[in-house]
């Protein structure tokens, strides 16, 4: 394993800040469907059984911070996880899921 440097303090701040948007299970959801394909916010809030408003605020929040990212289709607005990395960190969080049952 790798030695890690110990982050500047601005740094650690933001990546606080970016793990604590996977610590919303609405959020989680989101990125989880985005994982297997492109969506729009019409397709989130049915599959996920929740009103559209609030699909909406946990998009705007993971596209804040940089997590999802979004290209237009005519009128509709389709979203997808930004890069490679999220998925590797979904995939960690339940490689380790699985290893603690």
């Amino acid at each position: 394993m790798q030695d890690i440097m110990m982050p500047l303090e601005e740094e650690i701040v933001d990546i606080a800040d970016f793990f604590k948007v996977f610590g919303d299970p609405t959020r989680l959801k989101i990125l989880f469907l985005l994982e297997r394909g492109e969506r729009g916010v019409n397709s989130i809030s049915e599959e996920l059984g929740m009103q559209q408003s609030t699909i909406s605020q946990q998009l705007k929040l993971l596209r804040a911070r940089r997590l999802v990212r979004f290209r237009k289709d005519g009128r509709n607005v389709l979203y997808r996880l930004n890069d490679e990395h999220i998925h590797d960190i979904l995939a960690l969080g339940i490689e380790h899921y699985s290893e603690l049952q």
